[in-house]
């Protein structure tokens, strides 16, 4: 008996006429549907009156439900896997079941539709040529100091998500890491209350007292060649070069490493580390 067929199917974002017409008639004619969570796909299944069985698929039962979806499709069977809004495998679950089904020579076929990130870069007013998707950060402060960092010397177009709840922090935490670029808020995409907002970090960053609903942040790339030495701050860099240090690299490729690692020019570094070893 042949392979099946593992689907990735794009849902609303929010408002439910953007559901396709390829895409509902490929969750009726599925076997299987694997969702996010069962309940909210329930409801969207029951207004386009679909009755496909569904089976949960998320960050806590994707290795056993993985085990059984990956059988029901070498067995013949056709899957679709849906996450709660939009593409899934984009910062979601469905990513690791399409690799899955991928190991494993089964066809993954792609029903496009809805995607956050593309419609708040395409509504920023940002540079669109080139992006880099960036999602979700990193929960723990040094990790997202990190990834902040390492990302701030990027001259493409920047995506995050972000939480209600963490967006004044995000912004302060990208300020502080970036400079004052230009940004684009995008929340509650596709709803009833959706809202774009644009101008520099310190226009925006205040503007929401208490945020609500789900965001999209677009941010201007690095259009400088290198960092500007202001931004990074000396300490920053400065902690790099001794940790490099500490670990035994030689002085010459600490200084090599740092001014790779923030974009900033070698004199800069050198003379910042000049100074101290002064003190």
């Amino acid at each position: 008996m042949s392979e099946g067929i593992l689907y990735l199917v794009a849902t609303p974002i929010g408002n439910l006429e953007d559901m396709t017409f390829r895409a509902v008639k490929i969750l009726r004619g599925v076997d299987l549907i694997a969702a996010e969570d069962t309940r909210h796909t329930r409801k969207l299944l029951t207004h386009f009156e679909i009755h496909t069985p569904l089976v949960r698929y998320d960050e806590f039962s994707k290795v056993q439900s993985g085990k059984k979806i990956l059988q029901e499709l070498l067995s013949g069977k056709n899957v679709a896997c849906v996450s709660d809004a939009g593409l899934p495998a984009i910062s979601d679950p469905g990513a690791d079941l399409a690799k899955l089904a991928i190991e494993n020579k089964i066809q993954v076929c792609p029903i496009p539709g809805a995607n956050a990130a593309l419609s708040a870069l395409i509504c920023s007013g940002l540079d669109t040529t080139k992006f880099f998707f960036a999602g979700f950060l990193p929960k723990s402060a040094k990790s997202r100091k990190d990834f902040l960092e390492k990302i701030s010397v990027r001259e493409e177009t920047l995506i995050f998500y972000e939480s209600p709840h963490r967006l004044k922090k995000f912004l302060a935490e990208l300020k502080e890491i970036f400079g004052d670029r230009n940004i684009s808020i995008a929340r509650e995409l596709t709803k009833v209350h959706e809202e774009f907002l644009r101008g520099k970090i310190s226009e925006l960053e205040n503007i929401f007292d208490e945020p609500k609903g789900e965001f999209v942040i677009v941010v201007e790339g690095n259009l400088n060649s290198e960092t500007n030495f202001e931004i990074v701050g000396a300490e920053n860099f400065l902690d790099c070069y001794k940790n490099l240090i500490a670990e035994g690299i030689d002085k010459k490729s600490a200084i090599r490493q740092t001014t790779k690692k923030f974009n900033l020019s070698r004199r800069e570094v050198y003379n910042a580390v000049v100074e101290l070893e002064k003190k």
